[in-house]
């Protein structure tokens, strides 16, 4: 088993971290009772009620195992997971109100913002749940055509033969950037060379099954269940497009932020806690998958989930291998910090493929979203270390690096856009 699931090791490194990088925030520490608690004086939660919107995807898992661990009782609140239909549901009910916060895709809440794939709204990342664990599937009709990677898809869709039809699940989110970069990445326009569909996560599946798509990219355990059910296979992961790449978030708009500041903290400190716990051990990732299996949430076989949850992947060539860049949900506090350079790469996708129709000032978006000082804050009651910088760099799969710092200059520089 990796280091990754070593207590011991876990904790001493966490811990270490924690005290060399939370710097002046550790004062907060004496403000706060033993454990890390709400204090029931200025910073009690101004709702302890609150319902957080999730799809059933496998990277729901922190916002679960946060109420059914009872990590939000710690922090003054009670989360009730809101089990949601499609994204923009979910989109619908955080804009009126009808959701608190949600697990959403990073890209939605950037969508939404600037009036993107629907109404605008300011909107807040209060922290970012897992990297990777998403992936693209193919279809088995592909696989006899002889695509199983993305120089073979490019040569039998080249033929035109006819049309092809791939699916993700938000016009803006994270789904349809990985898709559209990998695609592009092997010479396909995927808006030109193919047809491009929605359909929300759990119905991906079925409608490979009767034949609506020949591709689709979406969040596990749904690449699984295809291999499971075998009606196709894994092309690619998404770690494998960008290693430790932001996917979901826990978004909020920007009104309930500033109105509750104290219950968003809250919501973080016990998400994290759900994070550390989930990463600290395979036994604790078997546990959650159990959980998020069950009707209630997932609704898939624990077996379809647990899997990759654990790193154990296959990808339905007959391939199986140990994947060390599984969904991640903590990774010593580096999964969950809002990155203001992750943030900027989804406006970056989103100009290139001209959902954006011109520029933005890329950071100054990316500040008004993110609320880097409010996870801070949270961070420190929790214990978890913070990094040094609001940006990060990173080599996508094309050999491209982003590293946030001339977002217009990378958005036009590649070959295959809008």
């Amino acid at each position: 088993m990796s280091e990754q699931f070593d207590d011991k090791v876990l904790s001493r490194r966490g811990f270490l971290k924690a005290g060399a990088g939370l710097g002046g925030l550790a004062a907060m520490s004496t403000m706060l009772p033993s454990g890390g608690a709400w204090a029931a004086g200025s910073d009690k939660p101004e709702i302890e009620e609150v319902k957080i919107g999730f799809i059933p995807l496998t990277d729901c898992s922190s916002v679960v195992m946060a109420s059914v661990m009872g990590f939000d009782k710690k922090y003054g609140i009670k989360i009730t997971p809101s089990k949601e239909a499609s994204w923009a549901g979910v989109r619908d009910k955080l804009a009126n109100g009808e959701l608190h916060a949600a697990h959403v895709l990073y890209g939605l809440v950037y969508g939404l913002h600037l009036g993107v794939g629907g109404p605008k709204k300011d909107m807040a990342v209060l922290m970012t749940l897992n990297n990777n664990g998403q992936a693209i599937t193919l279809s088995n009709a592909l696989k006899d055509k002889g695509a199983v990677d993305g120089v073979s898809l490019a040569k039998v869709i080249a033929k035109k033969d006819k049309e092809y039809t791939f699916a993700q699940t938000f016009p803006t989110g994270t789904h349809a950037m990985w898709l559209y970069y990998w695609l592009a990445a092997h010479g396909i326009d995927p808006f030109r060379d193919v047809k491009n569909i929605v359909v929300p996560p759990p119905q991906m599946a079925a409608n490979m099954r009767v034949g609506n798509m020949d591709g689709y990219c979406v969040g596990e355990p749904w690449n699984q269940r295809a291999i499971v059910d075998k009606i196709g296979f894994t092309a690619v992961t998404t770690q494998d497009i960008w290693t430790d790449h932001p996917e979901k978030v826990l978004g909020a708009t920007a009104e309930f932020a500033a109105k509750y500041p104290n219950t968003a903290r809250a919501m973080i400190c016990a998400i994290l806690e759900a994070s550390r716990w989930i990463d600290a051990s395979a036994a604790n990732r078997s546990k959650t998958a159990e959980t998020v299996a069950a009707k209630s949430f997932v609704n898939t076989d624990v077996d379809v989930i647990r899997s990759r949850m654990i790193g154990q992947y296959e990808n339905g060539l007959g391939k199986s291998w140990s994947d060390k860049n599984l969904m991640k949900f903590y990774n010593d506090g580096q999964v969950n910090y809002p990155y203001l350079s992750d943030g900027m790469w989804f406006l970056t996708q989103h100009r290139r493929w001209g959902l954006l129709k011109q520029d933005v000032d890329y950071l100054a978006v990316a500040k008004a979203i993110n609320q880097t000082e409010l996870y801070k804050q949270a961070a420190a009651q929790v214990g978890v270390p913070v990094p040094k910088s609001d940006f990060r760099t990173s080599r996508l799969i094309d050999g491209v690096v982003w590293d946030g710092k001339d977002p217009k200059k990378y958005a036009a520089s590649f070959k295959v856009r809008a």
